[in-house]
């Protein structure tokens, strides 16, 4: 016999209220139909469950762990359908770092303010579609182009790429560098999501690099001075950090900034939020 949320939900709502009658009173079914359900469960699982008196119910050593369980598969059905239904009223934007830099703040705020009826959540999810392969979201803030036919995007900006070194570096009292000057460092990169590759270099003058998946593990060792790293402007705004100096690179070009997003099965909220982003962008 296959084992059903309707089982779980009878075993939990049975200890919780405490007797039979008033676990049918709380599911709405009749008391008959709570002690065939709870029946059908024990078969089910081949063990007992519940240990009933004539004055009271409680859970057996197997009841204890299979209703801690149970509350877990509940709560995660729960979840489950709210993903599905929440469509309308809920719009979930991921990113990898740095979200939208200096226009995240104001993104969120002009959001509330046009869609009041639309709950904005980011979510840094560090994978190269930013959590939306993995359905950790509904848009993505991508700077990187998605070569995965599943996927849609636009560009809404544009970003100037810094190097990031540490404060008592000296190139930190230069202002800005070019990209001669992080020839010889090792540059600390994010393969996976990062926009920084030795591709940006000529051919017989690229850095070294070694590699790391954090942004803050990627803060910490540059403001050791081990490595130094170049990234989006975005990442100064999210993560000033005491220990690191971010420096304009004058020669390197632009990051396009995307947002993307299933292309068989886009958000209702994707064009407002993509118009948004753009406009925040155009005023700089």
């Amino acid at each position: 016999m296959d084992l059903e949320l309707r089982h779980l939900r009878c075993l939990v709502a049975i200890v919780d209220e405490g007797t039979f009658t008033d676990a049918a009173i709380a599911l709405g079914v009749s008391q008959a139909a709570v002690s065939r359900t709870l029946a059908s469960l024990e078969r089910a699982l081949g063990a007992r469950v519940l240990r009933r008196t004539s004055r009271e119910v409680t859970p057996t050593a197997t009841g204890l762990r299979v209703v801690a369980q149970a509350r877990r598969v509940l709560a995660e059905a729960d979840h489950l359908v709210l993903e599905a239904t929440s469509g309308h009223t809920r719009l979930r934007v991921g990113y990898a770092w740095s979200a939208v830099g200096r226009h995240t703040a104001a993104f969120q705020r002009r959001w509330a303010k046009a869609h009041p009826g639309t709950d904005l959540h980011l979510i840094r999810s560090n994978s190269a579609t930013a959590g939306l392969g993995e359905g950790a979201c509904d848009l993505a803030v991508v700077r990187r182009p998605l070569d995965d036919r599943r996927f849609d995007a636009a560009i809404v900006g544009l970003e100037r790429r810094v190097a990031a070194v540490s404060a008592d570096d000296p190139l930190a009292s230069d202002g800005s560098v070019r990209l001669s000057d992080l020839a010889e460092r090792t540059l600390l990169v994010d393969r996976r999501t990062g926009t920084t590759t030795p591709e940006l270099w000529p051919p017989d003058s690229r850095p070294a690099t070694e590699e790391t998946h954090d942004v803050d593990d990627w803060l910490t060792v540059i403001s050791s001075g081990r490595c130094v790293g170049m990234t989006a402007e975005s990442t100064a705004h999210q993560y000033p950090r005491p220990g690191v100096a971010y420096l304009p690179v004058l020669d390197a070009e632009p990051i396009v900034v995307r947002l993307a997003w299933w292309r068989d099965d886009p958000h209702p909220a994707t064009q407002p939020a993509v118009e948004l982003l753009t406009a925040l962008y155009r005023t700089g």
